[in-house]
């Protein structure tokens, strides 16, 4: 079974408010990018990936006005994909929700969020649509968290297996300081950024917790705008958002490859999931932003990851067409993981 993870850069610019596909020459929310480009790029890579399921980040946009699960199974039947069908979870004010497009035939899936809305137990994690209470800044205080992107709680069944598995799509708060100006500004809007950030990934964690101690089969997967080593601010915590969800100490902990590799070597060449153009210096950014993490019991299994990076795989670099949909469809590259159930 092929489970994938992709953030689709504002893939709600291709939808008007029925569902129905903007296809023309107008702007997408990419740059320099037509929606007419961008759907048949879209498109394109979700072909070749060929997923079971598929956890998009930035999915088209539910509110009162529009519908995420039509468009999407409105996209999956115009490429013809096997996973046709669509879910999401507690919807968000962004226009960017986290969603799960599937293979009806070969899993069934629902969302199943876990927490009470408010815990008296102090480590207990709370319903990602609710708050949590941490101290941000040990000011001996507890700050307000809250999810501007709840995570998605799948309870997943392989059909043919029986095999059941938890999955969490994530897509935690972005650390860029967006309308800072000035450097002192830049510094406290990105510090306060972070902060949030790591109280999402504490929070995240607390649930993967819980999951790991009655033994449930685990993946967390999506964009978490961090990782090991990303910024100078990290120094400040200690450790990344990422390591956190992943395990410290004596923890039972989750795994993803290119994660550990990222933390083993520092320096030098690392796997990258992202690609971004920075305009000021005229070059692109890479960073590596997209995990898949399994519990102990599915990496004894021994799965295979896979970025789907237009220059750093080799298969994906050979198809030209596929390779120019990668980097025309979003700023993000899916990453994949195949899994023997």
């Amino acid at each position: 079974m092929r489970i994938a993870t992709y953030n689709v850069e504002w893939f709600d610019n291709l939808f008007d408010d029925d569902g129905i596909p903007i296809v023309d020459n107008g702007w997408s929310g990419r740059q320099d990018v037509t929606r007419a480009a961008q759907w048949d790029a879209v498109g394109k890579v979700f072909q070749a990936m060929d997923a079971d399921a598929v956890m998009i980040i930035e999915a088209p946009d539910q509110s009162r006005k529009r519908d995420t699960i039509p468009a999407l199974e409105t996209f999956a039947e115009i490429f013809g994909l096997r996973a046709r069908k669509a879910m999401i979870g507690f919807a968000n004010d962004t226009q960017q929700e986290i969603a799960l497009l599937y293979d009806p035939r070969v899993i069934s899936a629902r969302h199943d969020p876990l927490g009470a809305e408010n815990v008296d137990d102090a480590y207990a994690a709370p319903r990602f649509d609710s708050s949590f209470e941490l101290d941000l800044d040990t000011d001996a205080t507890p700050e307000i968290v809250v999810f501007s992107k709840p995570p998605l709680e799948v309870a997943l069944t392989h059909r043919e297996s029986g095999k059941e598995l938890r999955l969490l799509g994530v897509h935690a708060k972005s650390k860029a300081p967006h309308g800072a100006r000035g450097a002192a500004e830049v510094m406290r809007v990105a510090i306060e950024n972070r902060r949030k950030q790591m109280a999402q990934c504490i929070w995240i964690r607390r649930r993967v917790d819980e999951h790991l101690d009655v033994g449930e089969p685990l993946i967390v997967l999506g964009d978490f705008n961090d990782g090991p080593g990303l910024d100078e601010y990290e120094k400040l915590f200690g450790r990344s958002g990422v390591e956190v969800v992943l395990g410290e100490g004596k923890a039972t902990c989750m795994y993803d490859p290119h994660a550990r590799m990222a933390l083993l070597q520092r320096t030098g060449v690392r796997p990258t999931t992202s690609r971004f153009y920075i305009a000021k210096e005229k070059r692109y950014l890479q960073a590596l932003l997209d995990y898949i993490m399994v519990s102990p019991d599915l990496l004894a299994t021994k799965p295979n990851w896979r970025i789907w990076h237009p220059f750093d795989d080799s298969l994906c670099y050979q198809d030209v067409s596929l390779r120019e949909a990668l980097l025309t469809a979003s700023d993000h590259f899916p990453v994949s993981i195949d899994l023997k159930l």
